[in-house]
């Protein structure tokens, strides 16, 4: 009996050792940019200086093939935020909701929420208009967050009417604007604000489990930073692609319809190429910015227990196609900047796999044992993030919306397809073994033709009911919101 009892209280003494020694619940700390693409130096980029998004890159999973579903804020902010694609969220634009057709969505920060972590967020995470909203909440979800914070510094508060414009015509949210000797301290900024708040709810919260959403309002138009990030950039060393005159003959008309005037919004290439060292310039603003907040993570001993998701809500043309900020379907505006970090997760080896926004929301319910809603669109990117070039066979998916018509694009790892309004305003294929940069439209090639045939295979699964008409803006509405600040 003596030993019987030795034993039991043996047992209960292991358990209750057990359970102290368990690890807690991983916090996240998710961090968003605002319109940032690939250039950054983990990337492969041989001139913008991000050391600390390099940083975050080498202690984590960098996705060389991410891929947004929808390049344009609100639309693409929304998936990655439920997990589903626009035609479920059924947001096209800036100015609908999901809220309005899925009132009783969960979004990832709710899923927390309901885990009992502390969930709030500082800055930009769902649609802002940008500099517009600044210091507002904008089109935010207040569901998703125990507290918020929008801060607002002096790029909006006093510097804005020193801004240069070389598209008068645009708003400064649309517009190709910088302000290149922008005066005051990083946390005089609207960004440098950001992250004085987030460290403060680092230091706060760091005892309980928290999702702390930390979004960043650069390198968003207007690009405006200390003089000091553009001291980084000699003009003498920006070019901006030339681009044929006859290139237009060789792409359906809606491939370039996001930039009008064509090319570059009918600035010269001068102007241009100001604009894209203002753009870098401001890439380096916001990547100390994040540098702050993540060293913060690190000093408090939250390293870790912590898992670190860091993202672009798009990518962003700079003179490619002639084109420049987003909603495109070329590579340049659906491909985005993701990163992985934390407990768990392999360091500082990339994954080549293809994955999509909608793939954030299951992984990381999966990451911190959390049972994610069933209507989930993605999968579990898990297995990447132990072993990043993992047997990995999906495509990914990007949209786009011309007036009342949609151009669907699919990407895999050879190829792009793309069809405006289900090909009758044109189709485009494109090589990226022979054919990186998307300039060569082979659709009419005929040796080509099972390759399309499979391609629209996955297009008509993906789309088997086209979004047309009433849900997308009228072409008229669409043009004079783009002349509005967004």
């Amino acid at each position: 009996m003596k030993n019987t009892l030795l034993t039991l209280v043996f047992l209960m003494g292991s358990a209750v050792a057990s359970l102290v020694a368990a690890p807690a619940r991983p916090n996240v700390l998710f961090i968003s940019v605002d319109d940032m693409n690939n250039d950054l130096g983990c990337y492969g980029s041989p001139i913008v200086k991000s050391p600390n998004i390099d940083k975050l890159a080498a202690r984590g999973v960098k996705f060389e093939r991410a891929y947004c579903q929808f390049p344009l804020c609100s639309p693409s902010r929304s998936s990655i935020m439920t997990g589903l694609r626009p035609d479920t969220t059924k947001v096209f634009n800036l100015q609908y909701h999901f809220r309005t057709g899925l009132p009783d969505v969960v979004t990832i920060p709710q899923l927390f929420m309901r885990a009992g972590y502390y969930a709030a967020r500082v800055g930009k995470i769902y649609h802002y208009g940008n500099p517009g909203d600044i210091g507002t909440s904008g089109l935010d979800d207040p569901p998703s967050w125990r507290e918020f914070y929008n801060p607002a510094g002096t790029d909006k508060t006093a510097l804005e009417p020193e801004i240069t414009n070389d598209t008068p015509s645009r708003g400064l949210g649309s517009a190709m604007s910088y302000l290149a000797d922008a005066k005051g301290r990083d946390e005089d900024h609207t960004d440098g604000k950001v992250a004085t708040q987030a460290i403060a709810l680092l230091e706060k919260h760091k005892a309980e489990p928290f999702f702390l959403a930390v979004g960043f309002y650069r390198p968003h138009t207007p690009y405006v930073a200390p003089k000091k990030y553009f001291d980084l950039y000699p003009l003498e060393k920006i070019e901006v692609p030339r681009i044929p005159a006859d290139y237009a003959k060789t792409v359906p008309a809606p491939a370039l319809a996001s930039t009008r005037p064509w090319p570059n919004f009918g600035t010269t290439h001068e102007q241009a190429r100001r604009s894209k060292q203002a753009y870098y310039a401001t890439i380096s603003f916001v990547d100390a910015q994040i540098g702050r907040v993540v060293d913060a993570l690190d000093r408090l001993g939250l390293r870790d227990n912590t898992i670190i998701v860091f993202w672009s809500d798009h990518g962003y043309s700079l003179g490619e196609h002639g084109l420049w900020m987003k909603q495109s379907c070329f590579e340049d505006s659906a491909r985005v900047p993701m990163i992985f970090a934390g407990p768990g997760i392999k360091a500082g080896t990339p994954s080549p796999r293809l994955v999509e926004f909608v793939d954030v929301y299951p992984t990381l319910a999966d990451l911190a044992g959390l049972k994610p809603p069933a209507n989930l669109e993605g999968v579990s990117l898990r297995p990447l993030l132990t072993k990043p070039d993992a047997p990995w066979n999906r495509p990914a998916f990007t949209q786009v919306q011309r007036g009342d018509f949609p151009g669907h694009s699919v990407r895999t790892p050879r190829w792009r397809y793309t069809e405006w309004d289900g090909g009758k305003q044109g189709v485009e294929l494109y090589d990226h073994d022979a054919d990186p940069g998307e300039m060569k439209n082979v659709a009419a090639d005929p040796r080509h033709a099972a390759v399309i045939a499979e391609l629209k295979a996955l297009v008509n699964k993906n789309w088997p009911v086209r979004v047309t008409g009433g849900v997308a803006e009228p072409g008229a509405k669409k043009a004079k919101r783009e002349k509005r600040a967004k």
